[in-house]
Formats: structure tokens, sequence, C-alpha cells
């Protein structure tokens, strides 16, 4: 219902005819856009756009070619990781977020998949075990290794890992105190002090990422539970204007009335709390 909306327009006027916003993952270094490209596309799903949408479709495409090698990411190449390894993760994350049926992006997702299988097989986190299947199976050329407590690792393997696999998985990220790199820097075992926060809608991000993956979701009925006790006299939910961060919030047009606030926090927690509550199958 947001596609037509002023942001949703600003964000697609802006995408250039490869199908990028200038740089994709890095604002460090100079770019004319005013935006990443992955900032657009998170947003761009944040206001419900797919792969059926043309805008979608062109930047998917323009990731396919930069995963084949036809084209390369502008970002300055980091030397932190092995970059052709970083980047064939993030340009695959982000395909599979809208599709599935890329056999590039599948491709990095199974490798990804097979290294946090290895990496809990005891069971447990088992970092040697994890560095040991990262190099035998990611095979790097060198630099720092991307570390599991990221929001690529745990993206790209949603619908790939087995129950407990997943069960093991979640455990860790939840009792971790530094929760999701790029998402929430915070334990989520640990429920937000104030629901009205850029840090409530933060720790969300990182349960919405968490309930993608099927095999996790009856652990997050915490999560479930303290969103129900959250709701307003009206039986709705509104997170106050402090959450308005361009990325996860405004959906609706106008916050100048607390009426469509109130509409965009109900709507996005409501989509959350029922992703927990589906099954696992």
């Amino acid at each position: 219902m947001h596609k037509n909306g002023r942001w949703a327009r600003q964000i697609v006027a802006l995408q250039d005819d490869e199908g990028k916003w200038g740089n994709f993952h890095s604002m460090s270094q100079f770019s004319a856009a005013p935006v990443t490209t992955e900032q657009a596309l998170r947003r761009l799903e944040r206001l419900g756009f797919g792969i059926e949408d043309e805008c979608i479709q062109k930047a998917v495409a323009y990731m396919d070619d930069c995963l084949a090698g036809k084209k390369c990411i502008p970002d300055h190449r980091e030397k932190i990781h092995d970059w052709d390894v970083f980047t064939a993760l993030i340009l695959s994350t982000w395909i599979r977020r809208f599709t599935r049926d890329n056999a590039r992006a599948n491709e990095v997702a199974d490798k990804w998949a097979q290294v946090v299988t290895q990496t809990f097989s005891g069971g447990v986190y088992d970092q040697e075990r994890y560095s040991e299947s990262y190099r035998d199976v990611i095979r790097p050329s060198g630099g720092r290794l991307v570390g599991f407590l990221n929001f690529y690792p745990i993206s790209i393997t949603a619908g790939l890992l087995d129950k407990e696999t997943c069960g093991a998985a979640t455990d860790f990220i939840l009792q971790s105190a530094c929760g999701i790199y790029y998402i929430c820097d915070r334990k989520l075992a640990e429920l937000p002090a104030d629901f009205c926060s850029r840090d409530a809608s933060r720790y969300l991000a990182a349960i919405e990422l968490l309930a993608e993956h099927t095999f996790a979701r009856h652990k997050l009925g915490f999560v479930s539970d303290w969103l129900e006790s959250c709701r307003n006299g009206r039986g709705r939910w509104d997170m106050g204007k402090s959450v308005c961060d361009k990325i996860f919030f405004p959906l609706s047009d106008d916050w100048r009335t607390c009426v469509r606030r109130e509409a965009d926090c109900t709507e996005r927690i409501s989509k959350l709390i029922s992703a927990i509550s589906s099954p696992d199958r």
C-alpha cells in the first residue's frame, strides 16, 4: 500500500539506468547519490516492494551482473575482509531477499549454510569449526573472516538450515552480548527498556530477521508476549516520533498526526507477531 507514496517515489527516482543507487555498501567515500544501493533496497523492501516491481528487477539484474563479473560495484575495495568474498555475500544476500530463483546467489547461500551447519554440528557455536569451515568452503584469499553474528550470514541462510542447526544458532544469537552487526548491537534475549525508542525499533529489526528462519520462531514467543503488553488503549501500537529514521519508519507519507504513525507501527508489529506465531515447518 506504500508503493505509490512519496518515500517510494523519491527513492525510485534516484535509481540509475544500471539499476543501482551510487555506491553499494559504503558511504565512506564520495558518491553523488544521497543513498547507497543497499540503503535504497532496505527502504524499498520496508515499503512493500518485491521482485514483481520494475525497480527491484533492475536492481537484481545489476547485482547478478556484479556476481557474474560483468560489472563491479563502485565502492572502494576494503582490505579488512577478502573483498571478493564479502561482495559476493552482500550481493547474494540482497538478491535472495527478493528472489530465491537466482542460481549464482543460491550457490553462495548454500556455501554459507554449509559453514553454519558445520559450526553448530556439536549443538553449540564453535569458533574453531567456524574458522575451519569458512576457509574450506568459502575459500578466502586473505583478510579477516566475516563473523557469523552479522546481518548477511544470518539473512542469506534463511530457509537453508535444518531444525537442530537453526535452533542452536538462534540460541547463540539471542544470548550474544553484541547482537547482530549492522542491525542491533545489544543482547537480543533482553527486551528493550523503552518501547518508544529507536533502540526498540532496531531490536524489532533483529527479531524480524530471526523470524525469517522458520525453526527460530518458537524461540521468539517472549518478544510476541512483550509486544502484546505494549498495546495502547485502542489495542494498537504507537512507538512515538523518535523512531522516524527513514529506514524502518515512516511508511505513510505524513506523520504530522499520530493516526498515521500508529497505523504504521501497528502494521509492522502485527506482521512480526504473525510471523512469530507461524508454525515451524
